[in-house]
């Protein structure tokens, strides 16, 4: 028996008062030089480097860490690092800058220039109109000094697992989430100016120079300082508009299982492995690259599993305007000399199964 003509309109009303919406598209933040991504939805930055962000998956997405184990030289790394600041002065995004061994003011004046020159003519300009004093450090936004911070000695963690914090890591991560805060990268508070990424490079993590002993010894006394600063650092990052560069001396890291929870708290990492001083410096099969690239760990974020690259023989090479990654293959065999079977053999191999050869080449 078919409803009653009231009750239908009972039921119209009830469904009018639901209170389930139509679910529609989050709009993703709008920053300039980012982009959004087509697997997970997160907001992208350049590394600086278009072959590195085709192999890591289009870019660095905001939020995350970069590991990078540098070379034994510390060339390439370190240019990776410039590649990566100089990429944010071109977008306009703001840059922290630290390194135990150089000045930042060193790095940052070595950083390349855009190979499009009208954008490096306007970012000049832009940089005369506003000249920074160099006398006040609080108004550098490049190379960031923390000189003004107090100095404490250690910082305490509620687990007692944990060795203390050295100094410098303590001042470093207390700069990092003064700068997140009161420069407006927090990104679980509103701000009212406009949103922009800060761009984190720490340079050589890890070194005798920032007070760690876990390139000096297998059982290093502050075996758990990095990977405490590391995770840290992660939970800034997670809340904040920002991605950060970490390059790691992992050639002079004794003890392999700290170098491997290290690049567990990362969210990507990579090794560059040079040939300088090597025996692959004068094989002439890499007579065209500078070096290996490892690709040790990918992000996985807002899923399961992560994008796994064509392939994962890479190599790379300086030239004169860019760094480049691309995928290493064997140069082809020209040689005259190769030891084949002759003729007059492999005819009588092939006519008679009883006295010819039977070691075919083909």
């Amino acid at each position: 028996m078919a409803a009653p003509v009231s009750g239908m309109a009972g039921s119209t009303s009830i469904g009018n008062a639901t209170s389930f919406q139509k679910k529609t598209r989050r709009k993703l933040v709008s920053i300039l030089g980012t982009r959004p991504s087509v697997q997970n939805g997160q907001l992208l930055v350049s590394s600086g480097v278009s072959s590195l962000d085709y192999v890591i998956g289009g870019g660095l997405a905001v939020g995350t860490l970069l590991l990078v184990e540098e070379d034994r030289y510390d060339s390439y790394s370190r240019m990776l690092l410039k590649y990566f600041l100089a990429e944010g002065v071109v977008c306009g995004h703001e840059l922290f800058l630290a390194s135990a061994r150089d000045h930042p003011d060193e790095i940052v004046q070595e950083l390349p220039s855009p190979i499009v020159d009208d954008v490096a003519g306007m970012k000049i300009s832009e940089g005369q109109s506003q000249p920074s004093d160099p006398e006040n450090p609080d108004t550098m936004k490049i190379a960031w000094r923390y000189q003004n911070q107090p100095r404490v000695q250690y910082i305490l963690f509620l687990s007692c697992s944990f060795s203390p914090l050295p100094v410098p890591y303590h001042a470093l991560l207390k700069s990092i989430q003064t700068v997140i805060r009161k420069e407006g990268f927090d990104g679980s508070t509103p701000q009212s100016k406009v949103r922009n990424v800060l761009r984190l490079g720490l340079h050589s993590l890890g070194s005798v120079l920032w007070g760690d002993d876990v390139c000096c010894k297998d059982n290093p006394a502050h075996c758990h300082a990095l990977t405490t600063f590391l995770y840290a650092l992660r939970g800034l990052l997670r809340t904040s508009l920002s991605v950060a560069m970490v390059t790691v001396p992992s050639h002079l890291i004794q003890n392999r299982a700290v170098m491997g929870r290290i690049i567990r708290l990362s969210d990507t990492a990579i090794a560059l492995e040079s040939f300088r001083g090597s025996e692959k410096e004068t094989n002439p099969l890499y007579k065209d690259h500078h070096g290996l690239l490892h690709v040790r760990q990918l992000p996985r974020l807002n899923c399961l599993s992560c994008e796994v690259p064509d392939t994962k023989d890479l190599a790379f090479k300086l030239k004169r305007k860019q760094f480049t990654i691309e995928r290493l293959h064997l140069p082809p065999d020209l040689s005259e000399t190769v030891s084949r079977v002759s003729k007059t053999e492999l005819a009588a191999g092939c006519g008679s199964t009883a006295t010819g050869n039977k070691h075919l080449d083909f």
